[in-house]
């Protein structure tokens, strides 16, 4: 892309370019020059927005982890209707879409990136982490309402439940698991809550 033509919205188109190398080639792929050439643009792009590499990468991980809070305000405006159990099938099934399974393997795979997130995410897995949270927030407003069982601990519920999910979900290439196989997962943590 020839120098001095303006780009609209280049953090995003950075950040779409980027999730296109994940899911496409993994993390191990995903470098400055891979996204700037997916997005069609010069590496200058990149680090005129990002102080570097790094930088970007958190704050695509930052960018995925606030799109969490749509889905958190679907989940908790469900509580009451549906079961439990269906309720929380669908979130796990939202949670871990392509994108966000392949940002927990980027993650996971750079030690770098985990510590500029974790000012943010202090301990666990940044995006695991707070879905937990979502997922913990979700079984208050139940057990609140008497669907989920007043001793119930929600704490340790919810990353019950976003590991199993992460276990079912995990493989990035291949077919993401059928809505029944969620659901067991689902209602074997459950068992004794709902």
């Amino acid at each position: 892309m020839p120098t001095g033509v303006a780009i609209r919205d280049a953090r995003a188109q950075l950040f779409d370019a980027a999730e296109r190398v994940l899911l496409r080639d993994g993390p191990s792929a995903l470098t400055s020059r891979a996204v700037t050439t997916e997005a069609g643009c010069a590496k200058g792009v990149l680090h005129r927005h990002f102080t570097d590499f790094d930088a970007f990468l958190a704050e695509l991980v930052l960018d995925r982890i606030a799109r969490l809070d749509g889905q958190a305000a679907a989940l908790r405006d469900s509580a009451g209707t549906r079961t439990v159990a269906d309720n929380l099938t669908d979130a796990l099934t939202d949670l871990f879409g392509p994108v966000a399974v392949a940002i927990v393997g980027l993650v996971t795979s750079r030690d770098e990136l985990r510590a500029r997130l974790r000012g943010t995410t202090p301990t666990g897995i940044p995006v695991l982490t707070e879905a937990a949270a979502v997922i913990a927030g979700y079984l208050a407003a139940e057990r609140a309402l008497g669907r989920v069982a007043a001793g119930a601990d929600v704490e340790a519920l919810a990353p019950a439940l976003i590991g199993a999910g992460h276990m079912l979900f995990a493989d990035r290439k291949g077919v993401p698991p059928e809505a029944g196989a969620v659901r067991k997962a689902v209602t074997t943590v459950l068992t004794a809550a709902v």
